[in-house]
C-alpha cells in the first residue's frame, strides 16, 4: 500500500525479483538517485546491483521520460516531479518528468518491497519481489515543506541529515531550517563570529512551558541548570545542503529580524535599542522584547549576513524572519522616534515593515526571494515578489493571496508539530491545542474564500517543529511521526487522487507504520505515550481551539483581508 496515494496504479499478474544478476541502470542526469537506491538496497539485501555488464541481467532502469507530456502534470502543469513506474516479471522501470520524479519513483519502488529494505543490515532472507504494476503520479502543490526549529534545542548535523532522510522518503521537498531565535544563534557567519561565539550557548534552559502563579500571572517554573548549545560551521551547512539535493530536498534557510535577536544582541550589544544593556542569550520560551535598533549601521548587519547566508544555501526563497516583534522598546526610545520621523514614518509598525523591506530588497538583489511570517504583510507596501508563510490561522493566507504575493500555508491549528497529540495526562508537554493525525491529514493549504486566480498564489504547504519542549532525537520522532505521514499525502495527493478517505489512509498508514520501524522512527504510537515519555511534574498549559481562534483573531485583526 503506497503513501502518498498515487493518482493512477494498475496491477498486473507476476513479480519481478531482485537478485544477485540485478543491475541499476541510470542516465547521468538520475545517476545521484541510482547511486542513492544502490545504497539502500545493498544494505538490506546484500545483493551487489553493480550494473555487471550481463545484456541478460535484470534491470532497474532509472531514466527521464522521453516524452514528460505523457506523465500526470503537477501544479502549473510542471512535470518535473512526476513519475511513471512500470515493474515487469523482467524489468523496473522509473521514468520521471525530471531527476525529482525519477527520485519521488523510487520511493514508491522501495514501498513496494517488504518494509525489512529500509534496514541498515540484513534480517531478511527470504527472496525480494515487486508485485507487477505500473504507477503513475504527480505533486498537487509545489511546495511540501517542514519547518526544523534548532535554535529553541540544536540537533547536530547528523540528527539534521537524519531527518532529511525521513523527508525525502514521503516527498517533502521543502526543510525550512529555523537557524536563529532569541534562544540561539546556530550558523556561523565570518565576518561576525562572536554570533557564534557568544550566541549559540545559553547557561539553561526553561523546563515546560510558562504556568500561572497564585495571581493568574504567567511565570517559569523551573529550569534545567544545564548549559545548552551549538552551531553549523560554513562546511557543515554545505554538507546539508549537499546531501538534501541529492534527496531532491530543498534547505531554506531563516534568519530572525527585526525581534526574536536576543542571541544576536547578547553578541553585538550594539544592534539593540539600548546598547548599553548587556544581556545574555535567553534562557526562557517565548518572545524577548529586546529588539533591533534601527540604524543604517545595524541593517547592514545584517545585510552582511544575509549575504553569507546567500552564498551557502542555493535555494530560491530566503527567510528573514519578520514575525512576533515587540514595539514597546522602539515606543519608549527618543532616538528610535526620531528615527521614526526621519524615515517619514506613521508609526512602529511600518518602521518594522521598513526593516523588513530593506532587508527584502538586498536578498532580492542576489537574485533570490525573501519570505516572512505573516506579520510581514503589517505596517505598510510589501515587495511583490515577498513570500508570505501563513502560520496564524488563514488571513494572511487570503490577506496575502489578494495582494498578489505568493503564498505558504502553515496555520498553527492545522499543522504545528509541537502541540499536543491527545488529552492524555501523560501527553509530554501538553502545551496548546490537540492536533491529532487525522487534524493533519484534513490539512488544504488552499483558503476555500479564494478564487481561481487568488489560488494560483498557493504554492503549497508546510508543518512546523519549533523546539522548545523537544529536547531529544526521540522527543523529535515522536512528535513528527506519523504525522508528517498525514502531512505527505495532503500535500502530495491532496483531492488530486480523489477525495480524501481518512479511513483508506489509516489502513494504509497501519502497514507504513513497519517501515517506519525498519527506519528506526520511535514515532507515538495510536494508543498514547511510550513509558519513556512520562515526566511527572512537567508543566504545561493546554488551549481549547475556541480559545486559540479567539487569539488569533485578535493578533491579526489588523491584517485586512
Amino acid at each position: 500500500m503506497l503513501i502518498p496515494r498515487p493518482r493512477y496504479r494498475n496491477d498486473s499478474s507476476g513479480t519481478f525479483t531482485i537478485d544477485e544478476r540485478t543491475r541499476i541502470s541510470a542516465e547521468p542526469a538520475t545517476e545521484s538517485t541510482a547511486q542513492y537506491l544502490q545504497q539502500v538496497l545493498r544494505a538490506s539485501t546484500r545483493l551487489p546491483l553493480s550494473g555487471a555488464d550481463d545484456p541478460d541481467a535484470p534491470v532497474i532502469a532509472l531514466r527521464i521520460a522521453a516524452t514528460p507530456e505523457d506523465l500526470p502534470a503537477g501544479p502549473g502543469e510542471d512535470r518535473e516531479e512526476s513519475f511513471r513506474l512500470t515493474v515487469t516479471p523482467d524489468a523496473v522501470t522509473v521514468e520521471g518528468g525530471g531527476a525529482a520524479g525519477v527520485f519521488y519513483g523510487v520511493q514508491a519502488l522501495l514501498q513496494l518491497l517488504p518494509a525489512d529494505v529500509y534496514r541498515r543490515g540484513q534480517v531478511r532472507t527470504a527472496a525480494w519481489t515487486l508485485p507487477a504494476t505500473v504507477v503513475e503520479d504527480a505533486p498537487a502543490f509545489a511546495w511540501r515543506g517542514v519547518m526544523l526549529d534548532v535554535a529553541r534545542h540544536f540537533r547536530t548535523k547528523a540528527e539534521v541529515l537524519r531527518v532529511i532522510d525521513q523527508l525525502a522518503a514521503h516527498r517533502i521537498n521543502r526543510m525550512h531550517f529555523h537557524l536563529t531565535e532569541d534562544q540561539g544563534w546556530r550558523i556561523e557567519i565570518k565576518k561576525y563570529p562572536r554570533l557564534t561565539e557568544v550566541g549559540s550557548w545559553r547557561r539553561e534552559s526553561q523546563v515546560g512551558a510558562h504556568v500561572p502563579d497564585a495571581d493568574g500571572v504567567l511565570q517559569v517554573a523551573g529550569y534545567d541548570g544545564r548549559p545548552h548549545g551549538g552551531f553549523y560551521t560554513q562546511d557543515d551547512i554545505r554538507e546539508i545542503v549537499a546531501y538534501a539535493e541529492d534527496r531532491f530536498v530543498t534547505v531554506v534557510p531563516e534568519i530572525e529580524t527585526p525581534g526574536h535577536v536576543r542571541a544576536a544582541l547578547a553578541a553585538y550589544p550594539e544592534l539593540g535599542v539600548h546598547p548599553e544593556r548587556r544581556v545574555e542569550v535567553w534562557t526562557e520560551w517565548g518572545v524577548a522584547h529586546d529588539v533591533l535598533n534601527a540604524d543604517d549601521s545595524t541593517v547592514q548587519f545584517f545585510k552582511d549576513v544575509f549575504d553569507e547566508v546567500v552564498a551557502l544555501f542555493p535555494s530560491a526563497y530566503i527567510g528573514l524572519g519578520g514575525d512576533e516583534c515587540p514595539k514597546d522598546q522602539w515606543e519608549d526610545d527618543p532616538r528610535t522616534q526620531e528615527r521614526i520621523r526621519q524615515l517619514r514614518l506613521e508609526d512602529e509598525e511600518q518602521l518594522q515593515a521598513w526593516i523588513i523591506g530593506q532587508l527584502a530588497a538586498h536578498i532580492e538583489s542576489h537574485g533570490r526571494r525573501a519570505f516572512g511570517w505573516d506579520e510581514i504583510l503589517e505596517g505598510g507596501t510589501l515587495s511583490p515578489s515577498a513570500t508570505v508563510v501563513s502560520w496564524r490561522g488563514m488571513r494572511g493566507a487570503v490577506t496575502a493571496a489578494r495582494r498578489g504575493h505568493d503564498v505558504i500555508s502553515t496555520p498553527d491549528d492545522q499543522v504545528y508539530l509541537d502541540y499536543r497529540q491527545s488529552d492524555l495526562p501523560n501527553e509530554p508537554i501538553p502545551v496548546s491545542i490537540v492536533l491529532t493525525v487525522d487534524d493533519v491529514y484534513a490539512f488544504d493549504p488552499v483558503p476555500s474564500s479564494l478564487t481561481e486566480a487568488e489560488r494560483a498564489h498557493v504554492i503549497g504547504g508546510q508543518a512546523n517543529m519549533w523546539t522548545e519542549h523537544v529536547d531529544t532525537v526521540r522527543r523529535l520522532d515522536y512528535q513528527l511521526f506519523p504525522r508528517v505521514v498525514a502531512l505527505s499525502e495532503a500535500l502530495w495527493s491532496a483531492d488530486v487522487a480523489g477525495p480524501r478517505d481518512v479511513a483508506d489512509f489509516r489502513q494504509r498508514l497501519t502497514e507504513h507504520l513497519t517501515r517506519l520501524d525498519a527506519l528506526g522512527v520511535e514515532y507515538r504510537h495510536e494508543s498514547g505515550p511510550l513509558p519513556w515519555e512520562e515526566r511527572p511534574g512537567v508543566p504545561g498549559r493546554p488551549h481549547s481551539r475556541e480559545e486559540r481562534a479567539a487569539y488569533i483573531d485578535a493578533v491579526t485583526a489588523n491584517i485586512a483581508v
